[in-house]
Formats: C-alpha cells, sequence, structure tokens
C-alpha cells in the first residue's frame, strides 16, 4: 500500500546538499492530515482512508460533511481526499504527519496545473508553425484537422487551439531532498504542478 498525505506547495528554494551541490526543490507542507473515516471491504466494498486537511469554520462546510464531523468528534476540515490503507493501526481520529516519509524517498505529487488561458498550437503542444519569411500566410496555425469525404468528422483528441494548464496532472519519480518533521516541511526535488499555495497529494511512488 502506498503511503500518502494532503498537502499545500509554498514556493521554490535551492537547497544545498552535503557534498555542495546544488538542488532545486519545492517547498511543500504536507500534513498534518485528520483520519475522518476509515472504510473497509464488508462495510463499503473497498478499503480507504478519508482523510482532511487545513482548519475550516463549520458554517463553510456542507451542512452533511459537518455534521457527519461532529458525529465523529473530529474539528472541521477544508480539503478531503480518499488514500490507500497504509498502515492497519491508522483509526478515525488519528493524525498522519510528514513522519511518514524520509529523506530520498521516491513519490509522486499531484496537484491542478497553472491556468494559462487559451492558447495556440504552438504554445500548447510545441507545433513547429510555418515559413516565417514574407508571403507565407501559414505562420502559427495549427493546419489540417483532418479528411474531407471520409471521415467527414475531426477525430477526437485532435490537437487544437483551447485552454491550456488548469488541470489535474500528476509528477512521477522525484525524490524527497530534505524532511524538516518539527514544522511539516519537505523539500521534493524539482518543480511540482501547480500555483504557490495551491493544494497537492503526495504519494509514495508505486512498487513493481
Amino acid at each position: 500500500m502506498r503511503k500518502a498525505l494532503i498537502g499545500k506547495k509554498i514556493g521554490m528554494t535551492e537547497y544545498f546538499n552535503e557534498d555542495g551541490k546544488v538542488v532545486p526543490v519545492t517547498i511543500c507542507e504536507l500534513g498534518p492530515c485528520v483520519v475522518i473515516q476509515k472504510k473497509t471491504d464488508e462495510k463499503d466494498g473497498y478499503q480507504s482512508l478519508k482523510i482532511g486537511y487545513m482548519e475550516q469554520k463549520a458554517q463553510r462546510l456542507n451542512k452533511s460533511i459537518a455534521e457527519d464531523l461532529k458525529k465523529r468528534g473530529i474539528d472541521p476540515k477544508k480539503i478531503f481526499r480518499e488514500i490507500e490503507v497504509f498502515d492497519d493501526s491508522l483509526a478515525e481520529g488519528s493524525v498522519i504527519s510528514c513522519d511518514i516519509f524520509a529523506d530520498n524517498d521516491t513519490v509522486d505529487v499531484t496537484g491542478v496545473s497553472k491556468g494559462k488561458g487559451f492558447a495556440g498550437v504552438v504554445k500548447r503542444y510545441g507545433f513547429k508553425g510555418g515559413k516565417k519569411t514574407h508571403g507565407s500566410t501559414f505562420h502559427r496555425a495549427p493546419g489540417s484537422i483532418g479528411a474531407c469525404a471520409y471521415p467527414g468528422e475531426v477525430w477526437k483528441g485532435q490537437k487544437m487551439p483551447g485552454r491550456d494548464g488548469n488541470k489535474t496532472t500528476t509528477v512521477k519519480n522525484l525524490k524527497i531532498v530534505k524532511v524538516f518533521h518539527d514544522e511539516n516541511i519537505v523539500l521534493i526535488s524539482g518543480a511540482v504542478p501547480g500555483r504557490k499555495n495551491s493544494i497537492i497529494v503526495v504519494k509514495e511512488k508505486a512498487k513493481g
């Protein structure tokens, strides 16, 4: 089972290794998260942990969610996610912190990428475009998008201009450079998806 935790992207900086090399890292705040519900095969048909992150006012929650948390004796939370049951000892009300991760762990980070608005195919997909010479009428256009007679339609998934970014994406095989347990801060090598203060989910790399 893969360890996972909800967190927040703080920003980017540099970290100096013990050998003096500079590593570009993303500063992430991971946890603490509270186990809201432990789902089982007998009751729910599958196993998972529903966890909550970030404090929230009760009046800002959906009434059914607020009542459910109140019934379980758990303070209101803002963000909810389901993760795999990586530790059978975890029960409702248990707190999960960044202690589950260690230096040099390999993780996958999921978040919502930065929105870049409406973009053409050159910016969105890296199309080469046409000639830049005088007289050319083909510069940054997408070109042909399908046949005339058959199939007489544009194939689903055809690369065309449209909204770029602002979608859920996962960056895999990133290494945890340093974990600061006291502050719930984790330094992850490279860039993770999303803008500053955006919500991310960090999962242990899938084995096999």
